[in-house]
Parts: C-alpha cells; structure tokens; sequence
C-alpha cells in the first residue's frame, strides 16, 4: 500500500481547470429550475415599468454560483490509489481509511502529523484551490461569456479545452472514474506482522 508513492505533486492545469468547472458546473444545476423572476431597475415618475429577468439567466445567479465556488476544492481529498487526476475527490479515500482501521484496531500509524489533522485538505488539495480561485480571476470574462451565450455546450470544453488548455494538454479531461476499481499494487491486505498490537507502521511501509 504505497501514499501516493511518496509523490506530494502538485495539481495541474489541466486538474485545476476539471474541478473548478465540476464545482461551478454543480452549484448551477443546483439553481437551474428556479422559476424565480427578478425585477430590475426603479419605477420612473413616467410611469415605466420595471424590467423583468429570469433568474435562470440572470447575473446574479452566476455571481452567487461564482462567489466562493473554490471553497468547495477543500472537501476534496487524496486518493492515492487511484491514477491522474482522478487521485481527487471528494470524501475519505481508500488508503486513509485502512491507515484509521491500523489506528482503531491499535497500530501505532506515523504520518508525520497529528492523528487529528489527518483529515485536513492537504498542501495537494490547498495548492489546487489556490490556482482554482488565480484561474477564476484570469478567465472571468470566458465564463461570463460560456453562461449568458454558450450554456447549451458544456462548461468543461468551452472553458477549459477551448481556452485554459488551448495548445496544452488535456489528457485529464478524459479521465472518468469507473467505480471502485483498485489501482495496480493496492491487491494485497494491509495487515500487521506479529502479535503486538503497539507495534510501529510507517506509511512507506503500508
């Protein structure tokens, strides 16, 4: 059972610009059948009425969907088993929860931090909401334009294959997790030699 392969890489472009857009793209469909209808504008002394708008297309659900959306990168964790970018994702992984059932049966774990801390983002998952909220700054004006023209394509192509990635690679766009699907070397149990229970596991070793 290897952490990572004792890889602390840090996200990608590519990766960064997936999750930004799967987290935008989730927050929208979450408002997309209000039936909301917003007035806009004041009532003039002429007697002219207010402009109505659909909330749907209205601004204000995109800067409501937009406003903290990289805080949602921080419930993501690492998945070490797992390959590419689909090492991301939400909940505990795999390789975290054999090391809490070591700990829970008493197995002495050495991460190199507090047992405590062990559910906190890692420098992966802080490092990817960083570049998350630098990219939603720089392309702005590309997802204003994808929501108030382009909604009928998706929000992943039109942002991150037409202008984050354009002439780089886009290899992670492509990775879809396939169920619990067990990467190379993570076959064998994770059990613990010999008979006492305060004996020490470092994770190179799990």
């Amino acid at each position: 059972f290897a952490l990572a392969d004792q890889d602390d890489r840090l996200p990608n472009k590519c990766e960064v610009c997936k999750f930004l857009t799967v987290e935008l793209q989730a927050v929208l469909d979450k408002s997309s059948r209000s039936k909301e209808v917003l007035e806009m504008g004041e009532v003039l002394d002429t007697g002219k009425r207010k402009r109505k708008i659909k909330y749907n297309t209205s601004e204000t659900r995109l800067t409501e969907a937009i406003d903290n959306i990289c805080e949602g990168i921080l419930q993501y964790s690492i998945h070490a088993e797992r390959p590419g970018s689909l090492r991301y994702a939400k909940g505990t992984s795999q390789t975290m929860t054999t090391l809490k059932n070591l700990v829970n049966k008493g197995v002495k774990v050495e991460l190199g931090l507090p047992y405590e801390l062990w559910d906190e983002p890692s420098v992966e998952v802080a490092d990817m909401k960083k570049q998350c909220e630098t990219m939603l700054e720089q392309y702005e004006d590309v997802v204003e334009e994808w929501y108030f023209h382009h909604q009928e394509e998706r929000l992943e192509k039109f942002l991150c294959e037409a202008h984050v990635l354009k002439g780089s690679d886009k290899e992670c766009l492509e990775e879809v997790w396939q169920g619990n699907v067990e990467a190379k070397g993570s076959e064998e149990d994770v059990t613990s030699e010999g008979d006492d229970a305060a004996e020490t596991h470092d994770p190179g070793e799990l």
